[in-house]
């Protein structure tokens, strides 16, 4: 029994880590063809609002089933998918464009993505899990590696209005991992498809009554070495980089608890980096490469110290979650 019970748990922990991989590359994958859509004329705010919309309902058809004869379930976590939508998708990307007017994009990034040093505290104020040497470590590591890759280790002047959105886009992708933790009779595709969906309503809203800008066109557009029409970026950006991340993102949440996932999830950041060179030719330098391996060594450090999985149910099913050993 204790060797099934390692084995379901080493299997679980081997799925978690290919769903967080795929979820940040396909998260990494969105930055460049954001980029060449706004080079074509479209704002920042209605790629993402297309994008979320699109995967929203790319992804209700998978939910709907799950929702068809228990519309309990989506009674008890109607709290969860509203915040998720407002606060995770809607409010993260609305703080990262404010703060991305106000200051540098790559220190508004490395504030966003300092986000599993908030997990990390969130999880020790609210739920007295007190991070040890190894993810403490981890942590140092991941946030060095990230100045590093983003390469904003020289004096950068910041607007401290910019500074504020950019730490409320860091507590709007930490909520994402804590929430994707929460709601475990709650399928992922429930979660991420009303939340999606919630989320693009209020982004068309806020730019109905002029919060951002909402312009599209249908210009074609260009990268390094090639040219396409508009909507196949839009449906790259909003089936690959939104419908498949967030779905995956949540799987592995689920499997990896808020805590790896959020950490995991900084390879999104090296994703990136590969995909602006590919597209946009744009290549990392060889500091941008050391900051990579030290992200992927704070990685493998916070995994070092996370607690031991005692017992496990079936990975598969929506409402399995590992019972940790907190001590």
């Amino acid at each position: 029994m204790e060797t099934l019970t390692h084995d379901a748990a080493a299997r679980r922990l081997r799925t978690g880590l290919l769903f967080a991989l795929a979820s940040a590359t396909s998260f990494g994958l969105s930055g460049p063809l954001a980029r060449g859509l706004m080079n074509a004329g479209w704002s920042a705010a209605a790629v993402v609002a297309v994008r979320v919309l699109l995967a929203g309902v790319v992804l209700l058809p998978l939910a709907w089933p799950h929702l068809r004869d228990n519309r309990k379930l989506l009674r008890d976590n109607a709290k969860l998918i509203v915040a998720y939508g407002l606060v995770a998708v809607a409010g993260t990307q609305l703080a990262y464009f404010n703060a991305v007017a106000r200051m540098e994009v790559g220190t508004a990034l490395l504030i966003e993505f300092a986000a599993p040093i908030a997990v990390v505290g969130w999880l020790w104020v609210r739920h007295r899990q007190r991070p040890g040497a190894a993810t403490v470590a981890g942590a140092i590591l991941g946030i060095t590696g990230l100045m590093l890759v983003l390469d904003v280790v020289s004096g950068v002047s910041t607007d401290p209005v910019g500074i504020v959105w950019a730490l409320g886009s860091m507590v709007g992708a930490a909520t994402y991992f804590v929430l994707s933790d929460q709601g475990s009779d709650l399928p992922g595709t429930v979660l991420a498809a009303g939340g999606l969906l919630i989320g693009g309503v209020v982004l068309l809203a806020a730019g109905t009554i002029g919060i951002v800008p909402l312009r599209a066109t249908t210009n074609p557009v260009v990268f390094d070495d090639f040219t396409t029409p508009w909507w196949l970026p839009i449906l790259l950006i909003g089936i690959v980089t939104a419908a498949i991340s967030y779905v995956t993102g949540i799987a592995a949440t689920r499997r990896l608890g808020s805590r790896l996932a959020s950490f995991v999830a900084l390879t999104e950041v090296l994703a990136a980096l590969v995909f602006a060179w590919l597209l946009l030719g744009e290549a990392p330098g060889p500091i941008q490469l050391l900051g990579g391996a030290l992200i992927l060594l704070g990685v493998i450090a916070v995994r070092l110290g996370e607690p031991a999985v005692t017992t496990l149910g079936d990975p598969e099913s929506p409402t399995a979650e590992p019972q940790l050993d907190r001590s």
